[in-house]
């Protein structure tokens, strides 16, 4: 595979920003998924020498701002998802498909649940089952990356 340039990184960004300001309304505010943590947790994964914490972190920043969420509430969590995907970065590429599934969903469901950690601290209550839905949408998200960009790369034997 070869190298990803910056402004295909870039590119995918703005689009997911764009996605994720876009004025969803009925079931698909229930289910849509994190459009810029899924780009962003891809590239971190696929392209570190692009995306790092940083700019997950500022893809955070730009969901708190656009949603008008609790500032910095969207950057804590994308930052700590990015630092756990980063962790074992290196061995993702040796996981079948499968576990690799496994880990993302684990991911996602770690972003999920900060977040609702979060919005307890802050005397939300407790929401239904339906608050894990964009979870399964991450997941068919992650997917789309890995058909349009593909897999993560394993590394050439020597």
């Amino acid at each position: 595979m070869k190298p990803v340039k910056f402004s295909t990184f870039l590119f995918t960004m703005l689009v997911g920003l764009i996605f994720q300001l876009y004025p969803w309304s009925n079931a698909g505010v229930i289910i849509r998924p994190d459009f810029l943590l899924v780009i962003m947790l891809y590239w971190l994964l696929q392209a570190p020498y692009h995306c790092n914490i940083g700019w997950v972190w500022f893809a955070g920043l730009l969901v708190d701002l656009s949603t008008g969420s609790l500032l910095g509430q969207h950057a804590l969590t994308f930052a700590i998802t990015g630092f756990l995907g980063l962790i074992y970065q290196r061995r993702l590429v040796l996981f079948n498909p499968w576990q690799l599934y496994l880990y993302v969903i684990f991911l996602f469901g770690v972003q999920r649940g900060l977040i609702l950690l979060l919005k307890l601290f802050a005397g939300s209550e407790v929401p239904d089952w339906t608050y894990a839905l964009p979870v399964v949408s991450d997941l068919i998200l992650w997917q789309c990356m890995v058909i349009w960009f593909g897999e993560l790369t394993r590394p050439k034997k020597l």
